[in-house]
């Protein structure tokens, strides 16, 4: 299979209809260990690549910096000018440091040129703020950015896990239009069939600026994959057997409700429950590109088939509605 593009939002920029996410690159799990060490990174990007995915998502933040490195050290082997790439910035860096953290300009540009040397890269396609920073006004970060821009460090910006606060964005982006500064393009929220809280005034946002929707969770931690079964205990190892935030989070007879319409969804269409959820997400008017984050090929593979499913508009209405 060969993925599609889609736009950008309103950059101009084509994009891959999914997204790669790579959160789980050089994360260190509870014992300590390493969840996706280097060559593991690599050739879940090749499997990526090989489908026609060019849509790499990353973070200063994951994995301590490793993720970006790990992406820039395969990146090296190819043409730059093939791939969309998107990072991000807020978290701190430095726990020592007070100026360490946030969208403070110090960060920011202390950030911005370790990001790009750890990708081996002189621009960045898509740079986010991964959160709001309630200590920094927005007219200074959104000065500060819209320089990143200017000097061509940086094609674009978007905003992550803001949701639902509409009116953050909405502020940075007039911010924007009266300095005549580069405003948020795209925006990256929390979206699956069960995680629903951007519908209405967020995702009503979003249309009346133009605003690309980019969702992360797209398999609400793994509840839409099917592992789980109503009355039934959590397979071991899994979230639902160790996460009790997790339980009360997604366990509950609401969720299911979702999840079983999406199981019988996949059987009409002979699919998984991970295939018709991101495909689900991939039917949807406002959405540009989920981001699966796949811990190994097949299941990466899995992901991608997603993209060979056409729902019907009531089987994506039965979704919808089922919560």
């Amino acid at each position: 299979m060969e993925l599609d593009t889609v736009p950008l939002g309103r950059t101009g920029t084509q994009v891959s209809e999914l997204a790669f996410g790579t959160w789980r690159f050089g994360r260190e799990d509870d014992t300590g260990a390493i969840e996706i060490e280097q060559d593991h990174a690599h050739r879940l990007l090749d499997a990526y690549d090989a489908a026609g995915g060019r849509f790499i998502d990353t973070a200063d933040m994951y994995g301590d910096g490793r993720a970006e490195t790990y992406v820039g050290e395969w990146l090296a082997e190819r043409d730059r000018e093939d791939y969309v790439v998107a990072s991000k910035i807020y978290w701190p860096t430095r726990e020592a440091d007070p100026n360490g953290r946030g969208l403070g300009r110090k960060h920011l540009r202390r950030q911005i040129d370790r990001i790009l040397d750890r990708l081996g890269t002189e621009y960045l396609d898509l740079l986010y703020i991964h959160r709001w920073d309630e200590a920094t006004p927005a007219r200074e970060f959104m000065r500060t950015l819209n320089g990143f821009v200017r000097d061509g460090r940086v094609n674009y910006l978007g905003a992550s896990t803001l949701e639902p606060n509409a009116w953050k964005i909405v502020k940075a982006n007039e911010i924007a239009r009266q300095e005549s500064y580069e405003p948020f393009k795209v925006v990256q929220p929390r979206y699956n069939a069960v995680n629903r809280e951007i519908e209405g005034e967020f995702l009503d946002m979003c249309y009346e600026y133009d605003l690309g929707v980019i969702p992360w969770s797209p398999l609400a931690g793994g509840f839409l994959s099917g592992k789980y079964t109503r009355g039934e205990s959590p397979p071991v190892g899994s979230r639902g057997a160790t996460d009790k935030q997790f339980v009360d989070s997604y366990l509950t007879p609401e969720n299911f409700d979702v999840l079983e319409e999406v199981e019988a969804v996949a059987e009409e269409v002979d699919a998984s429950p991970a295939q018709v959820s991101l495909a689900w997400l991939l039917t949807h008017e406002q959405v540009i590109a989920p981001i699966a984050g796949a811990t190994s090929i097949e299941q990466l593979e899995e992901d991608l088939g997603a993209a060979t499913i056409d729902l019907t508009r009531s089987q994506f209405e039965r979704i919808a509605t089922a919560k």
